[in-house]
C-alpha cells in the first residue's frame, strides 16, 4: 500500500472514531442526567422557601415537569 492509501485509512479511522466518541458520549450524558438529575423536589420546595413561600405540590411538580422539558 502506497502512502497516500495509508494516510486515507489514517484519515478515515480517525474520522470513524470522532463519530463513534460523539454519540457514546452523548448516550452517556443522557443516561447519567435522567438517572441523576441536576435538580430534585428538595431543591425546589428550598427554592420555594428562601423567597418566602410555602410551596404546593402543584407548584412543585409544575416545576419539574418544566425542567424536564427544558433537557429534551
Amino acid at each position: 500500500m502506497s502512502t497516500g492509501g495509508w494516510i486515507g485509512v489514517l484519515v478515515a479511522a480517525l474520522v470513524a472514531g470522532l463519530i463513534i466518541g460523539f454519540f457514546g458520549a452523548r448516550w452517556f450524558f443522557k443516561r447519567q442526567i435522567e438517572k441523576n438529575p441536576p435538580i430534585n423536589e428538595g431543591m425546589i420546595r428550598a427554592l420555594y422557601q428562601s423567597v418566602g413561600r410555602k410551596p404546593s405540590e402543584a407548584d412543585i411538580q409544575r416545576t419539574m415537569n418544566a425542567v424536564k422539558r427544558q433537557q429534551r
